[in-house]
């Protein structure tokens, strides 16, 4: 048997979880039509919450986390993928119930990946979960019709992952973007990805959400949820949308309906996990050409994947900027 490098993660009687370097064999990775030899992963939100105690998205352990996979075909039953394709894997049941990247091998059915044309295996990973996000969402301000003379997006959460490449996106576009952030010290960073204007978070201090604000959005790109959530739909303009994706604030939404019924705005969900693999393919066609984000390499840490347990502990508490690609490939 081959021994491979992973990182795994294992739960015990009393619900604690262990996050660990060790040497598994070929047996312990699920059934593929593809396997692959991972060169990166990436830190995520929801990564955290497959090592936290009740966080609620594993779905059983031991388990591999690392929801974002980009490497290289080293063997392939699959007849649109053969041995040295460059390849990108995320969503579905990948390190939620399904083996992640955090290994030095990887092997899935052939409709969970994308193959790369364009696009390294780095930049794949550096966009990976988040940045597809990002893209999803910015297609639903433009599938909804909103054009950049019509008003400034607003973007919440914008420090994170999918935030980040959003101003990134917009902006490259040509929309005023308008970037909320609770973090102060990155306001030179967001302008430097092209957010017009920099505001802290959103309802500010003393300010109440009302069943309807004035209005000051043509859209919104909501990565948090909860209160920032209703403040925006309350204050979107006449036929706006808020493209949601987030709930690093709270799964909760303390609204009316009087946004929707009143103005005429759309709440457009945003799911990159169970999104068909044809139009998965499609978005990272999109990703590699007219929805690169311009400032990739101003976005993108690396971590060492020995040093990823760590960085999810910092993700969990908002300590991350931008987006943190784990070297997997040598890195054990």
């Amino acid at each position: 048997m081959v021994a491979i490098n992973a990182l795994v993660a294992h739960q015990d009687s009393e619900g604690s979880i262990t996050l660990q370097h060790e040497e598994v064999d070929e047996t312990f990775l699920p059934e593929g039509d593809v396997e692959i030899a991972v060169d990166y992963s990436g830190i995520n939100y929801k990564d955290a919450l497959a090592v936290t105690p009740k966080g609620g998205v594993a779905r059983s352990y031991p388990l591999i986390p690392g929801i974002d996979v980009a490497g290289t075909v080293t063997k392939s039953t699959a007849a649109d993928f053969a041995v040295g394709d460059r390849v990108v894997a995320h969503g579905y049941d990948i390190g939620t119930g399904r083996h992640g990247g955090y290994a030095e091998t990887a092997r899935y059915p052939a409709d969970y990946l994308v193959k790369l044309d364009q696009l390294s295996t780095a930049e794949a990973a550096a966009i990976g979960t988040a940045g597809f996000t990002a893209a999803m969402s910015v297609n639903a301000v433009r599938t909804h019709g909103i054009n950049p003379e019509d008003g400034p997006v607003l973007v919440t959460g914008a420090t994170g992952g999918v935030g980040s490449i959003s101003v990134d996106l917009l902006a490259a576009l040509g929309y005023e973007v308008v970037a909320s952030t609770g973090k102060e010290d990155a306001q030179d960073w967001l302008m430097q990805l092209g957010a017009t204007q920099v505001i802290g978070r959103v309802p500010g201090e003393g300010e109440k959400v009302r069943a309807l604000g004035k209005s000051n959005w043509a859209a919104v790109v909501d990565c948090v949820g909860g209160t920032p959530l209703a403040y925006a739909l309350s204050t979107l303009n006449y036929g706006g949308v808020a493209a949601v994706s987030g709930l690093a604030g709270s799964a909760d939404l303390p609204t009316t309906v009087h946004p929707f019924i009143l103005r005429g705005v759309t709440l457009a969900g945003i799911d990159s996990v169970q999104l068909p693999i044809a139009a998965r393919r499609e978005v990272w066609r999109q990703l590699e050409d007219e929805l690169k984000p311009r400032h990739l390499d101003d976005l993108t840490a690396d971590v060492s994947v020995l040093a990823a347990p760590e960085t999810l502990r910092t993700i969990i508490g908002g300590g991350v900027t931008g987006r943190t690609r784990v070297v997997v490939k040598d890195g054990f």
